[in-house]
C-alpha cells in the first residue's frame, strides 16, 4: 500500500519538469486562503454553492422526466430510461477531463505554479472540443446508434423516441462538457458562488424551454432534448465569460494554453479517471439493469415498458440524491489538493473528516424524505397506476436503505483523487459499481425468490443496491484507516 500511496508523487514529477515555482505565482488571496482560513468555514463556503450546483445539474434529468411523464406518459419515461446509460457516458467524459484538469490545477496552484494551472485549464477546453467532434461523428452513424440502443435494451416501441433524444444531445455534447467540466475551475479560482450562478442560469433556461417545447408546442422527447441543450448553452457561455471578462481572476484562458500537450493531457486523464470511472461504472450498471428489467419485467404483471418507466424513476432519484454528495466531494477537492500540495497535512485530515460528516448529514436528510414520501415521488413523475405506484414506492424504500452512509463512501473515494492517488480512487469507485453491484444484478434474481417466495426476479433487482453499498462503504473505511497511518508519517516528516 505504501508504494501505491506514493503514485501521486510519481505523476507530479512529470509536471514538475515543465515549470519551476516562480515568485508571485498563485498569490491571489482567494487562492492562498485555502491554506490558512478555518476549515469548517471554507467547507461551508465552497460546499453550499457546490451542493446546490450539483443538485441543479442533476435536476436536468429530473425535469426532462417530469415533463415527459406528464406530457407523453410511460413511453416518454421509458425512452429517457433507455437513453440514460448513454447520457451517463456523456457526463463521465465531461468529468474525466473537467475534474482531472481541475485536480491538476488545484495541486499546481498549491505548489505556486500558476502557468501550469492555466495550461491545465486550456487543455481541458481543447479536449472538450475534440471529444465533441468524436461524439458527433458517432451520433451521425445510424448503425452505431442502433447498436447502442440495443445494448441499452430498447424495445421496438421505445427505440425511435430514445434514438431522437440521444442523437440531439450528442450533437450538443460540447455545451455540457464546458458548462459542467470547466465550471469546476471557477471554484478553484476561489469563486464558488459564481460557479453556482453559471449552473443556475442553465437550469432556469432548461426548465423554461422544457415547458415551451414539450408542454406548449408538444414536441415530445425531441423538445425535451432541445430544451436541455439550450440550458447547457447558457451555462457554457456563463462559464467562459468568467475567464475572459471578470477582473482579478487567478486563471485566464490564453491562446497558447489551448494547444494540447501530451504530458498535460496524460496527467489530466490520470487524475480524472476516478471521476470517469464513477460515471462509467454507473453507465455499465444501467446497461445491465435495463437488460434485466426488460427480461424480468416481461415476465412480471407490470410488463417491460412499465418496469423501465418505474425503475427509471428510481434511478433518477438515485442520481439526484447522489448529486449533493458528489457536490461535497467536488467542493473538498481544491481544499484537499491545495493543502496536500502545500504539505499541510493536519488541514488535509480535518478537511476530509469534516467533509465526510457533512455528506453524511445531507444523505440522512435525503433518506428521511424518500422513506416518508415514496408515493408522492412516484406521482410527481406522472405515474398514475395504483399497482405501478405501489411497486415504485416499495422499490424506493429498499434501494435507499444504505443512503445515510453513501456520503462517507463518496467523499472517502474522492479524497484519493484530490490528493493525486488515482489508482486507489479508481479501485474504490469500481468496487461499488462494478465489482459488487453488477454481479448482484445477475445473481440475486436467481437466489432471492427462493429465500423470500413473496418476491420475484424483478423485485430482486432493487435489493442489489443496498448490499453493494454496504460492501463499498466497508472497503472505503479500510483504505482510509491505512491512509491515516501514511498521513501521520508524512506529517512527522515535514514537521521535522
Amino acid at each position: 500500500m505504501t508504494r501505491m500511496g506514493d503514485e501521486n508523487e510519481n505523476i507530479q514529477e512529470q509536471a514538475d519538469q515543465q515549470e519551476k515555482p516562480r515568485p508571485g505565482d498563485a498569490d491571489s488571496s482567494r487562492v492562498t486562503r485555502m491554506g490558512t482560513e478555518s476549515i469548517p468555514k471554507l467547507i461551508a463556503e465552497f460546499a453550499i454553492p457546490s451542493v446546490v450546483g450539483m443538485v441543479v445539474n442533476g435536476s436536468y434529468n429530473i425535469i426532462d422526466s417530469m415533463f415527459l411523464g406528464h406530457a407523453v406518459g410511460e413511453i416518454g419515461l421509458s425512452a429517457v430510461t433507455v437513453a440514460n446509460p448513454i447520457m451517463i457516458v456523456f457526463m463521465a467524459l465531461a468529468m474525466l477531463i473537467g475534474n482531472g484538469g481541475n485536480a491538476l490545477a488545484a495541486l499546481r496552484l498549491g505548489e505556486g505554479k500558476r502557468e501550469a494551472a492555466e495550461r491545465a485549464l486550456g487543455n481541458v477546453i481543447s479536449l472538450s472540443v475534440i471529444l465533441w467532434i468524436v461524439v458527433a461523428i458517432m451520433a451521425a452513424n445510424p448503425t452505431l446508434m442502433h447498436l447502442l440502443l440495443t445494448a441499452s435494451s430498447a424495445t421496438d416501441e421505445v427505440r425511435p423516441y430514445a434514438y431522437t433524444f440521444i442523437q440531439i444531445l450528442c450533437f450538443g455534447f460540447v455545451l455540457q462538457s464546458i458548462g459542467m467540466g470547466v465550471n469546476n475551475f471557477i471554484r478553484t479560482c476561489g469563486s464558488p458562488n459564481i460557479a453556482l450562478g453559471t449552473m443556475v442560469v442553465g437550469l432556469v433556461a432548461a426548465t423554461g424551454f422544457n415547458y415551451w417545447f414539450v408542454i406548449i408546442n408538444g414536441w415530445g422527447v425531441a423538445g425535451s432534448a432541445y430544451a436541455t441543450l439550450a440550458g447547457q448553452a447558457c451555462s457554457a457561455v456563463a462559464v467562459l465569460s468568467y475567464f475572459f471578462f471578470y477582473k482579478d481572476v487567478p486563471l485566464r484562458i490564453h491562446l497558447a494554453t489551448l494547444v494540447p500537450k501530451g504530458k498535460i493531457i496524460g496527467i489530466i486523464l490520470a487524475y480524472g479517471f476516478p471521476s470517469f470511472a464513477v460515471q462509467a461504472g454507473m453507465a455499465v450498471v444501467n446497461f445491465v439493469l435495463n437488460f434485466q428489467l426488460a427480461t424480468y419485467g416481461a415476465l412480471s404483471e407490470i410488463g417491460a415498458v412499465n418496469a423501465l418507466a418505474s425503475i427509471g424513476v428510481i434511478n433518477r432519484i438515485g442520481m439526484f440524491s447522489v448529486m449533493p454528495l458528489i457536490g461535497i466531494s467536488i467542493a473538498l477537492q481544491p481544499l484537499l489538493g491545495y493543502n496536500y500540495g502545500a504539505r499541510k497535512i493536519a488541514r488535509v485530515k480535518k478537511t476530509l473528516w469534516v467533509g465526510a460528516a457533512t455528506a453524511t448529514v445531507i444523505a440522512t436528510l435525503e433518506w428521511i424524505v424518500i422513506m416518508l414520501f415514496p408515493d408522492a415521488i412516484a406521482n410527481a413523475f406522472g405515474i398514475k397506476s395504483a399497482s405501478l405506484v405501489s411497486f415504485t414506492s416499495f422499490a424506493l424504500k429498499v434501494q435507499f436503505i444504505m443512503l445515510p452512509l453513501i456520503g462517507f463512501q463518496i467523499v472517502g473515494a474522492n479524497y484519493f483523487q484530490a490528493t493525486g492517488q488515482p489508482a486507489k480512487s479508481i479501485f474504490l469507485t469500481l468496487t461499488r459499481q462494478i465489482l459488487f453491484l453488477v454481479p448482484l444484478l445477475f445473481i440475486l434474481p436467481h437466489i432471492l425468490p427462493s429465500i423470500a417466495p413473496g418476491l420475484d426476479g424483478l423485485d430482486a433487482l432493487y435489493f442489489a443496491a443496498p448490499i453493494s453499498d454496504f460492501l463499498a462503504i466497508f472497503t472505503v473505511g479500510v483504505f482510509l484507516i491505512w491512509e491515516m497511518k501514511r498521513l501521520r508519517k508524512m506529517q512527522e516528516k515535514y514537521a521535522s
